[in-house]
């Protein structure tokens, strides 16, 4: 009882090796991730130039990744389901890897993007099976720092995409993005399939190996097996899950926290600031956009860690709660800026606020807004759900991307400050949000946060 109570609660070195190893493997994709989204920011004057793009055209380019990355999420639940998590992550970098070499060779914008479509495809599929697979070999009570990994992660893959893109061509910026899905297909050989996952489809000799090596040779495995296959057991002997059993009042209410953080997480406006970066600071008065960029690289993996480190002391919401509070003050700051160089007014100082309202956006939304929701939407699907849900809501996350990022640059062009504006006001109804209906997952089994949910419902 007390090496199993040891194992859950308190892990220690020696019994993280290979839990730290399938972590580091996983969050490649995240890595991948953070390059494909971070990719149009730096190189939107190069491949403007180099291949006569027009403003639409390059639009185009920048959000036909969310096309490809929702059909991904579509697909992203039942290829976990079907293949393991594995063999979604093992198909995401390979899909990756054909869309990086397509942006390489590129002579058209056919061909570009042919390529972002793929490397969107991809990550689409990263985007919520990194996550899963992360949660599902933690041990409870590192469960969120390692899960917050995965937007560690991204987030190092869009500074280097960032401090990189400002010093090589885009042709060979594009080779970047090979390196971790390479490092990936090759780590995979070497790490565990995710137990739960194999317990689910009734490989129970793996499942035991599998969760012994993820634990430790000596760790005592016995109660948590046993909990994995007592739940797994109970949620066999539901019907076959469905599109429509994910609003049934069993799953409505993980549905709706789930849909509701997504939607937000995006129409706050992240991917349309990030896409699009250097453009919006020469809009704010900058000769270039390559000091805004550079800053921004510079702060997102270390505030991003912060929050990871935060994730299992101080717990999900109040990390959301801060981090949507700091986007609402980053957006009325840029907002303002914008309003003020519209009118003439304090000239010299306008591009400074504007620097200053995006960076304490882009800080804020790296300490909670892009990671906690994608560490709740791993932990509050039983596992029944996660391969429909999970891929529900990536879809709606990747379709609310798409809406941002396209209109984005059309809209800083009818109004630069009305944009930020309604980021900022998106940012309040996130906050009321995240209150009145997220719940707190700190500290809990899976099992045990899909059972209080259940409650509620």
């Amino acid at each position: 009882m007390a090496a199993s109570e040891h194992l859950l609660g308190r892990p220690t070195g020696s019994t993280l090796g290979m839990v730290m190893a399938s972590t580091g493997v996983a969050v490649m994709g995240s890595f991948a991730f953070g390059v494909a989204i971070g990719y149009s920011a730096p190189t939107e004057a190069g491949i403007r130039q180099d291949l006569q793009l027009t403003l639409s055209q390059y639009s185009v380019f920048g959000s036909i990744l969310t096309i490809g990355a929702m059909i991904g999420a579509v697909a992203s639940g039942y290829i976990a389901d079907v293949a393991g998590r594995k063999g979604a992550m093992r198909a995401s970098a390979l899909f990756c890897v054909v869309g990086w070499l397509a942006i390489f060779l590129a002579q058209s914008a056919a061909s570009l993007d042919f390529g972002r479509f793929c490397t969107g495809f991809g990550v689409g599929v990263f985007s919520y099976v990194v996550p899963v697979f992360i949660a599902e070999i933690a041990p409870k009570a590192l469960r969120g720092v390692l899960t917050a990994l995965n937007q560690l992660l991204v987030c190092t893959g869009l500074s280097v995409t960032y401090i990189v893109g400002t010093m090589v061509s885009w042709r060979m910026l594009a080779t970047a993005g090979l390196v971790p899905c390479i490092i990936l297909i090759v780590g995979l050989f070497f790490i565990p399939e995710s137990p739960r996952w194999l317990a689910k489809v009734g490989r129970q000799k793996e499942f035991e190996i599998a969760l012994q090596r993820l634990r430790g040779k000596n760790a005592d495995v016995f109660l948590e097996a046993e909990e994995i296959k007592e739940f797994i057991e109970s949620i066999e002997s539901l019907p076959k899950a469905g599109i429509q059993d994910l609003f049934s009042r069993s799953y409505i209410c993980p549905v709706i926290i789930r849909v509701g953080l997504m939607v937000f997480q995006q129409f706050v406006g992240i991917n349309g600031i990030l896409f699009y970066a250097s453009e919006t600071f020469v809009s704010a008065g900058f000769p270039s956009g390559n000091l805004g960029t550079i800053l921004m690289g510079c702060i997102q993996a270390p505030i991003t860690a912060l929050g990871a480190l935060l994730m299992d002391r101080s717990g999900r919401r109040p990390l959301l709660l801060i981090s949507t509070s700091g986007l609402l003050v980053g957006s009325l700051m840029s907002g303002i800026s914008f309003y003020l160089k519209i009118h003439g007014i304090f000239s010299e100082q306008v591009p400074i606020i504007a620097l200053t309202g995006i960076l304490v956006y882009i800080a804020s939304f790296s300490l909670g807004m892009g990671s906690v929701p994608w560490v709740i939407m791993s932990e509050i699907f039983p596992i029944n759900m996660k391969g429909i849900g999970g891929s529900f809501v990536t879809l709606v996350n990747w379709s609310s991307s798409l809406a941002v990022s396209f209109a984005f640059n059309f809209l800083m062009s009818w109004s630069s400050s009305g944009t930020f504006f309604f980021f900022a006001f998106v940012c309040a109804m996130a906050i009321l949000f995240i209150v009145k209906i997220v719940p707190e997952t700190k500290g809990k089994t899976l099992e045990e946060i899909q059972a209080s949910i259940n409650c509620r419902t």
